[in-house]
C-alpha cells in the first residue's frame, strides 16, 4: 500500500535527507588515495549522531555498519573494510539516516583519485540518467516514466540496468511501497500523486547488466567484473517538478574545495 506523506512530513524527511548529504559530504573531505571505507564510516556516523540523526543501516537486517560503500565491480550493499583505497578506484556511498521518526536516503559514486575517461563518463551518464527520471516525476506521470527515462538514457549511452536491485518509497520505514525500477515502458505503473516520496536511485553497469551476490550475504558485483556506478536522491512528487529533499551540492562543494587542495 502506498503511504502519501502530508506537507509536514515531507519537511522532516526533509530534514533526514539534507543531514545525509552533509553526512556525504564529510566523507567527500576525506575521500583520497590510502583511505579505507571503515574510516569513512566512523566519519559519517560520527557527524550523523552528533547531529541529532540514528544511523539508519547499522543494525538493519543485521548490516554492520552506517555506510554501504561499494567499490568498482561492487553495484551496492558494500561492508566496510580496512582496505586502503587507490589511485583510479570508484566508490558508491550509500548513507541513511533516521531523525524525528522519518528517514532520508542518498548515494554518490566518487572517483578516488584520477580516473579513466571510460570511467568518468559511466559516472556522468548515471547521474545524469537520475535528473532524466526526476524530470518526469511529477503528479500525473506514471511511475514507469521515471523508469523509462534511466533506462533509456543508459542504454542509449551503451550501459547496461541491474534489474534486480529498485529505488523505494521512503517515510517513516526506510523501505516503503512503491518500488522503483531503473528499467520498465513509458506510461506503466501507478500514477504519481502529490504526497509520495520516493528514492530514485539507478545503478548502472559498464558491461553486462547481471549481477552476483558475495559470499558475505550482502555485497553484490557484476557478474563480468566491470564498474558499476549509483546515484540515489530520495524525492517528492510535485504538481509541476519534482522536489529533491536530498541534495548533492554539499558533497559537490567538499570535491570542489579538496580539488583546490591538490593544485
Amino acid at each position: 500500500m502506498i503511504y502519501y506523506k502530508t506537507s509536514e512530513e515531507i519537511e522532516k524527511i526533509r530534514v533526514s535527507s539534507l543531514l545525509v548529504a552533509r553526512a556525504l559530504a564529510e566523507v567527500a573531505k576525506t575521500i583520497r588515495p590510502g583511505v579505507t571505507s571503515l574510516e569513512l564510516d566512523k566519519i559519517a556516523e560520527e557527524f550523523i549522531r552528533d547531529n541529532g540523526g540514528v544511523p539508519a543501516f547499522k543494525g538493519y537486517n543485521g548490516f554492520p555498519n552506517s555506510l554501504c560503500i561499494s567499490p568498482n565491480e561492487q553495484v551496492v550493499h558494500g561492508i566496510p573494510n580496512n582496505r586502503p583505497y587507490e589511485n583510479g578506484d570508484i566508490i558508491s556511498v550509500d548513507c541513511g539516516v533516521l531523525k524525528d521518526g522519518y528517514y532520508g536516503d542518498s548515494a554518490y559514486t566518487f572517483a578516488i583519485g584520477e580516473v579513466s575517461d571510460a570511467v568518468k563518463k559511466l559516472l556522468e551518464t548515471t547521474k545524469e540518467s537520475l535528473y532524466r527520471g526526476i524530470s518526469v516525476a511529477v503528479e500525473g506521470k506514471r511511475l514507469q516514466d521515471i523508469s523509462y527515462e534511466i533506462q533509456s538514457y543508459c542504454e542509449l549511452n551503451g550501459y547496461s540496468v541491474v534489474r534486480e536491485l529498485v529505488g523505494h518509497g521512503i517515510g517513516k520505514n526506510l523501505h516503503e511501497a512503491p518500488e522503483v525500477p531503473n528499467f520498465g515502458k513509458r506510461g506503466s505503473g501507478p500514477k504519481l500523486k502529490e504526497g509520495l516520496v520516493i528514492a530514485i536511485e539507478p545503478m548502472i553497469n559498464m558491461g553486462r547488466k547481471n549481477i552476483i551476490h558475495g559470499k558475505d550475504g550482502w555485497t553484490i558485483k557484476t557478474s563480468d567484473g566491470m564498474p558499476s556506478a549509483h546515484f540515489e536522491h530520495t524525492i517528492a512528487i510535485g504538481k509541476g517538478k519534482a522536489d529533491i529533499l536530498s541534495s548533492f551540492e554539499f558533497i559537490e562543494k567538499a570535491l570542489e574545495e579538496q580539488k583546490l587542495k591538490f593544485v
